[in-house]
């Protein structure tokens, strides 16, 4: 009787086995290297926002009144989606401080997400 080819269950086991451990060893960093990319990204977002809204506020001798006014005005392209919340309408607008000179609405940009970075301090906090 000729022996057919193929494989036995045991060793497709074995092999799935194997996958299977190294799945969970990759999985967790691939995880934390998604969360991390979504801070920096958030970071950045966050610093040419802001320093957006000081050149508005140089050139205009106040402040914008929302992220759509300073897009409009060509100092962003357009108002970035927050990378934790994945949308455009979660940014927390800072108003001025009262002592400030400069009339307008929109001081400050914050992150909407709630939680803590890999740092231990809030997003909202940024």
């Amino acid at each position: 009787m000729k022996a057919s080819k193929g494989f036995t269950l045991i060793e497709l086991l074995v092999v799935m086995s194997i996958v299977a451990l190294l799945a969970s060893i990759v999985a967790p960093r691939y995880f934390a290297s998604l969360q991390r990319s979504k801070e920096t990204a958030l970071r950045t977002s966050l610093n040419v926002m802001r320093d957006a809204i000081d050149q508005y506020a140089a050139d205009r001798g106040r402040y914008p009144e929302t992220l759509e006014e300073l897009a409009q005005a060509r100092y962003i392209r357009g108002v970035p989606e927050d990378p934790l919340t994945g949308s455009v309408e979660t940014w927390v607008l800072v108003t001025p401080p009262p002592d400030l000179p400069l009339k307008g609405s929109l001081y400050d940009v914050r992150s909407g997400a709630a939680g803590r970075a890999a740092d231990g301090r809030l997003y909202a906090d940024w």
